[in-house]
């Protein structure tokens, strides 16, 4: 096994992250697992393999027995409608985990997020806390780290895909693209919010366009007007699929 133990990605809510977990699981070769961290900051507690984890630094440790045990690389998928502040404080992020993050339209991201969640507060749709997740790993290893955009990614996902492996360390299996629809245990606690990629066969451009939006409603208009800036430092780094 070469690499980091840890592959994580960390993504805004409604980037198209799930499809991403959902390739790599049928990959067949990583132990996944996803959104531990939200997890532990919704309900308190997160268990893998039967052994619970109450705070972040028994989650990483959990992590990192999953990969010593299982002899596989643990992938994870995050979302960052949490603050994660004491994980930027673990050192094991940063020599353990090799960091790629997902980024998608503002607009797109904020629409999808309220119909989802009506509830949705400012910070919960992710990109202020994403760009600083960024700027902290960029800081620690002096690299610019992958950063994705799900739009892309679901346009073209056999360059999107190959780039991550190249990053990570992991062999390239374009066979991954495509699975069979069905429910995954990992989405359990939050399966409403991943019905779409459980429903999937393979990445898909298609979208819904929402009754309620940034374009006819204020609020809505005033969440990603907050966000676009930080969307926009992110966009700037990210790599693009696109043939040049």
């Amino acid at each position: 096994m070469s690499g980091t133990p840890v592959i994580a990605l960390w993504a805004v809510p409604r980037s198209r992250s799930t499809a991403f977990l959902r390739m790599l699981i049928e990959r067949g070769d990583l132990a996944v697992v996803h959104e531990p961290f939200s997890n532990l900051a919704a309900v308190g507690h997160f268990d893998i393999d039967g052994e619970r984890a109450a705070s972040i630094g028994e989650l990483f440790d959990l992590l990192l027995a999953l990969g010593r045990r299982s002899g596989q690389r643990v992938f994870l998928k995050e979302t960052t409608d949490y603050p994660y502040d004491e994980i930027l404080r673990d050192r094991r992020l940063y020599t353990d985990v090799t960091n790629t993050f997902m980024i998608r339209d503002p607009a797109a991201v904020v629409a999808s997020h309220y119909a989802m969640n009506q509830s949705v507060e400012r910070d919960e749709i992710g990109f202020e806390r994403l760009h600083g997740m960024v700027e902290a790993v960029r800081a620690v290893t002096g690299e610019v780290p992958l950063v994705l955009d799900g739009d892309e990614v679901a346009a073209i996902p056999e360059a999107a895909t190959e780039r991550f492996c190249q990053v990570t360390g992991l062999p390239y299996r374009p066979e991954a693209l495509r699975w069979q629809p069905g429910e995954q245990q990992a989405f359990a606690r939050t399966r409403a919010w991943h019905r779409d990629v459980e429903a999937s066969s393979g990445f898909t451009t298609r979208t819904t366009r929402h009754e309620v939006r940034p374009d006819n409603d204020p609020w809505l208009a005033a969440l990603e007007a907050y966000h676009r800036p930080f969307y926009q430092a992110l966009h700037a780094l990210r790599f693009s699929p696109h043939p040049a």
